[in-house]
This record gives C-alpha cells, structure tokens and sequence, in this order.
C-alpha cells in the first residue's frame, strides 16, 4: 500500500473495532481502528459516549503505530503519515479524501482549487461537504483547505485548532 492510500472499507469484513484515547497538544482524541486500517479520529468535541460505538472495544495495542505518528507529527519530527487509512465514504469522498492527502505539508489550498482537482471546478461546495466529513482528520489533512479569499474556514475540530495545525506545518508553532 502506498503512503497515503485509501483502502476500500466497502469491503466490510465485519473486523472488531478497536479504539483508544490520546491525550494530545490540540486536546483529547479518540482512534478507531480495525485489521483494515485506521478509520476514526474524532476531536473531544465530537466525542460519544464511551465506548464511541457499543461494538467498538478500547484496546490501543493496534493502535499503537497511529499513536506513534501522531506524537511525532506534534513534536514537528513528521511531515507524512505512512499509515493504513480505511474511512468509511461515497465513491466521491474517497477520492477527495484520495487528492487531500496529496496536498503538501505546510502547504494550503483553496476549496475551488480541490474542486479542480476533482475534474468539476463548479464542485466547490460539494467537496466542501466531503472535506467536512471526513472521518480521518489530521492523517486526511483536511486542515490544509482554506477558503478562496485565504481565510480559514469550518473545521471538525474548530478554527482554533486549524490554525494550530497550519501554524505547526509552517514551523511557526511547536506542539509537543
């Protein structure tokens, strides 16, 4: 599997979910994963009761590579992630969750840009909602899409965070 690729998590082999929290520089997180791949992170905010999902159990043993890479992303020593990614989505939304993780580090684009790279540049708002769920933030760097004018814009995790995760890839902040 290339860095970066999105395995077909339509190809449901019914895998026990596992999870754990991870208490990071941009607040708690929760990782979901199966034999598959990574498929959640969610923001404290966005957080469920525990366990997130009844089926799901909290074990961070095969979480532990995720866990690892995003430390090392906080403390500015990684730049891309090389972790098998298995978000649930339409067609349409796995490939433009596909093109976000071509995006560079510390690099942004603009929602019409995404849209372009789609191959509809009247696509705006519908990549804007596929960017909005996407269910991999950070390792799917969504924070990287910026509105046209170069403001920031909607973020799962909220604004504050955004910038805190461009700020780190600009080498203008230090999370860990």
């Amino acid at each position: 599997m290339r860095k970066g690729e999105l395995r077909d998590a339509h190809e449901f082999s019914f895998a026990m979910i596992s999870y754990a929290m991870l208490d990071s520089p941009i607040g708690e997180l929760t990782l979901a994963a199966d034999d598959r791949g990574l498929h959640r992170i969610l923001f404290a905010k966005q957080k469920c009761p525990t366990p997130p999902d009844p089926v799901w159990r909290q074990d961070s043993a095969p979480l532990e590579e995720p866990i690892r890479q995003l430390l090392a992303y906080f403390a500015g020593e990684l730049k891309a992630f090389a972790l098998p990614l298995a978000p649930l989505g339409t067609p349409f939304q796995r490939k433009v969750w596909q093109l976000l993780c071509e995006i560079p580090y510390g690099e942004t684009i603009s929602y019409g840009e995404l849209a372009r790279r789609v191959g509809n540049p009247n696509a705006s708002r519908a990549v804007g909602l596929a960017n909005g769920s996407n269910p991999i933030p950070i390792v799917i760097p969504c924070h990287r899409v910026i509105g046209s004018n170069g403001k920031l814009t909607g973020y799962g995790g909220g604004l504050p965070i955004k910038e805190k995760l461009l700020s780190l890839e600009r080498r203008q902040l230090r999370l860990l």
